[in-house]
């Protein structure tokens, strides 16, 4: 069944609730600020379009962070209410609770036109899926739209339960689309050769995502402490670098698959006795017993260029080491660069830290597509869809 799209729907004097993912960054001291817009920006062409389209009003909902069921201050949608109001240039009520009494009073209201209501996840039943909470927002709005991309692998009460309230109501947004088009070159058909890139801090996060590629990709690259269970798995010393049992284990039972000669491993490192010490040089696939895996080495750069040098699709989850500090960040920045210059090439960069690496990088604007939805992502890729996506096409039976 195909999926219906917000440009399907009639808007006009209609009331519409629109879940976005605006779990945004904020600062850490007072006035608490939104420190990185991406989210925000990324939901404004939905946002735009509802409100020039005839809609009466507009309720936004979101989740931010984990507070558990708790209304905890520092978790508080007001900042992004802040940076909503400006780019929209015009007034963002944020409500007290999303189960506020007065929400229905501001319906009948001419103003505010728009309305964002407290943090989802305040509330125990967000997490839980109830109904009944569903049921509870539902009753403010003529109109379901989901444009969470990033929180769409989540059976939440606001992504999934709430749609059995709006059959025939309900659609996805801009942002939903755009990442099901993207996501839908690397799953269903990408061109070759593909080229995956992985890395990260643990092999066990991304273990489904790794034996779903192998089989077909052309080429897998491992970066960043995931490397280091492979090359330990391989008979490698990788000194005091992060490399936990767990991972060992899974290593060695993805190498013992018959498409692991696909995998690339660092043969040189930047190495150093801590985290916070001085970088050196290992010119070894071998790193020494007192030192640690922060980044991979000149000759492991040139090796993973050439074999992203004729890709037609590139993935890209997961940094190639501790790029957040200077010292330990030539190996993502490389990738970063030089990804940036691959012609005829689709793109696609998920996972929080690949992105700040490319945004750090000062190659946003270069790449394919930058997927807001980590987790997301990574399952779309996984299992081809998701528990909202779903939910929206299919319905939900509760």
């Amino acid at each position: 069944m195909a999926l219906t799209y917000l440009d399907q729907m009639d808007l006009e004097g209609k009331v519409v609730l629109l879940r976005l993912d605006l779990n945004t960054p904020l600062s850490k001291t007072e006035p608490r600020e939104v420190t990185d817009s991406t989210r925000v920006d990324r939901s404004l062409p939905t946002i735009n379009f509802i409100l020039e389209n005839g809609a009466k009003k507009l309720i936004l909902c979101s989740h931010l962070g984990r507070p558990k069921g708790e209304e905890k201050p520092e978790y508080s949608l007001e900042p992004v209410a802040t940076c909503l109001a400006e780019k929209l240039n015009q007034e963002v009520v944020l409500t007290e609770s999303c189960l506020d009494r007065g929400i229905k009073t501001m319906l009948g209201l001419a103003s505010p036109k728009i309305i964002l209501l407290q943090n989802l996840r305040y509330h125990p039943e967000e997490e839980k899926n109830e109904q009944n909470f569903a049921k509870t927002l539902s009753e403010y709005a003529d109109i379901y739209i989901n444009d969470a991309f990033g929180a769409s692998h989540r059976k939440h009460a606001s992504i999934h339960a709430i749609n059995y309230y709006f059959k025939g109501r309900s659609a996805a947004g801009f942002l939903i689309k755009q990442e099901l088009e993207a996501l839908d070159k690397i799953v269903k058909n990408p061109s070759s050769p593909f080229v995956a890139i992985v890395g990260g801090a643990k092999v066990s996060d991304k273990i489904k995502i790794i034996e779903n590629l192998l089989p077909k990709v052309n080429n897998l690259i491992i970066g960043g402490a995931m490397a280091y269970p492979f090359l330990k798995a391989k008979g490698h010393e990788v000194g005091k670098s992060l490399c936990s049992d767990d991972d060992l284990k899974i290593a060695k039972s993805v190498l013992n698959q018959a498409s692991a000669s696909k995998i690339l491993l660092p043969t040189d490192h930047i190495v150093s006795d801590s985290l916070d010490g001085k970088a050196e040089f290992c010119n070894d696939t071998n790193i020494p017993s007192d030192k640690m895996g922060l980044d991979i080495g000149e000759q492991t750069i040139a090796q993973y260029k050439a074999a992203l040098s004729e890709a037609k699709t590139v993935l890209w989850n997961g940094p190639m080491g501790l790029f957040e500090k200077a010292d330990f960040s030539k190996g993502t920045m490389a990738i970063a660069d030089y990804l940036a210059t691959l012609n005829d090439c689709f793109t696609l960069v998920g996972g929080g830290d690949s992105v700040k690496a490319v945004n750090q990088s000062g190659n946003a604007e270069k790449m394919s597509h930058i997927s807001t939805g980590g987790g997301a992502s990574l399952e779309y890729i996984e299992k081809g869809n998701l528990p909202g996506i779903d939910a929206l096409r299919f319905g939900v039976d509760l």
